[in-house]
């Protein structure tokens, strides 16, 4: 496994990690015993970036996490945490995000428990909070690395001059945020700022929330939140998929599947912009994970590059990456 330094400031980390909230939240039923064994095998493959958040299923996925890590050393691994969520006891209820240094402590506290950690190494607020400076929360944050309980600082779905203010209080890490053939906003300000600072950049959502992995059923489970995402219904779902078709003839005349080549695209892309960037794998099974890895070893010739950006240009994918509820309060979606 090739490893990655997050930024001029941040850890070194395995060039790909695992994110771990599908085997807790989000998309239906997950089977416990195989989370925990593709979180194992993961680690015996030498992913040392794993990534969960406080709000994924309400606890759930720490206490996963955790266990897994159980009989593990500690130092071999790269723990990332958001916070901030605010959930409901309803289904998929959100109730907006708190990122007040005092709520930053509790949640911190929390989130070390339910892990069984002495310190957590990537911690990020999950969303902007409208109603607390950024300067605050990361300030609050700067205050738990002086302590002990927090290794680096990092954001999550903010744009470029929110990250100039938090950088400014306290070197940033990295920035989660989603990246994709499909998801290619971040590109025209926010990578800029990123490399500009030194700033490392963890991609989530690099298959589209499986959407462009080649495996896709239209028959969602029940408790799956895709059932209500634009890219995921009616019209917009077969134009996608329709774009998907296309990217898998491509697949197939390179030798790849169609998850290894979407995953290699981002990794090129990261190498041509001069990104310091680490995909993030969704994986719920071992299957897919071997899958996932296969990429690592996946080098695409500029030909190639240039064939899979004909066969889904920028822009093409039909509806938004979230509601549009949504999207209206996410901080990555405003321009300078």
């Amino acid at each position: 496994m090739n490893t990655q330094q997050l930024g001029s400031q941040g850890p070194q980390v395995s060039a790909i990690g695992l994110g771990t909230m599908g085997m807790s939240d989000m998309y239906g039923p997950a089977d416990r015993s195989e989370s925990i064994a593709t979180i194992h095998e993961a680690l015996d493959q030498g992913i040392t970036l794993l990534d969960t958040g406080d709000f994924y299923g309400m606890g759930h996925n720490e206490m996963l996490v955790g266990e897994a890590l159980k009989h593990r050393n500690r130092d071999q691994v790269q723990l990332s945490v958001k916070f901030g969520a605010l959930r409901g006891p309803g289904p998929g209820e959100f109730n907006g995000y708190d990122s007040r240094p005092a709520a930053v402590r509790n949640f911190v506290a929390y989130s070390l428990k339910r892990l069984g950690v002495d310190y957590i190494d990537i911690y990020r607020p999950a969303r902007l909070d409208p109603g607390v400076p950024i300067e605050d929360t990361i300030g609050a944050i700067a205050a738990l690395i002086k302590q002990g309980y927090v290794r680096y600082v990092a954001l999550s779905e903010v744009g470029a001059k929110t990250i100039r203010r938090a950088h400014a209080v306290h070197p940033i890490a990295d920035l989660q945020i989603e990246y994709s053939l499909i998801s290619r906003g971040m590109e025209s300000e926010i990578l800029p700022a990123c490399r500009e600072l030194g700033i490392g950049i963890t991609a989530y959502g690099v298959l589209s929330r499986g959407l462009i992995s080649g495996h896709w059923q239209k028959d969602s489970p029940k408790g799956d939140f895709r059932s209500r995402a634009p890219r995921f219904q009616g019209a917009n779902l077969d134009t996608n998929l329709a774009l998907v078709e296309k990217l898998r003839a491509v697949a197939s005349a390179i030798g790849a599947s169609v998850a290894q080549v979407a995953i290699a695209w981002v990794m090129a892309r990261a190498a041509a912009e001069r990104a310091a960037l680490v995909p993030l794998i969704g994986a719920r099974r071992r299957e897919r994970l071997h899958e996932a890895l296969g990429a690592l070893a996946l080098k695409l010739s500029h030909e190639q590059l240039n064939e899979i950006e004909r066969a889904v240009p920028p822009n093409a994918a039909a509806g938004g990456r979230y509601p549009d509820a949504q999207l209206a309060h996410m901080d990555s979606e405003r321009s300078e």
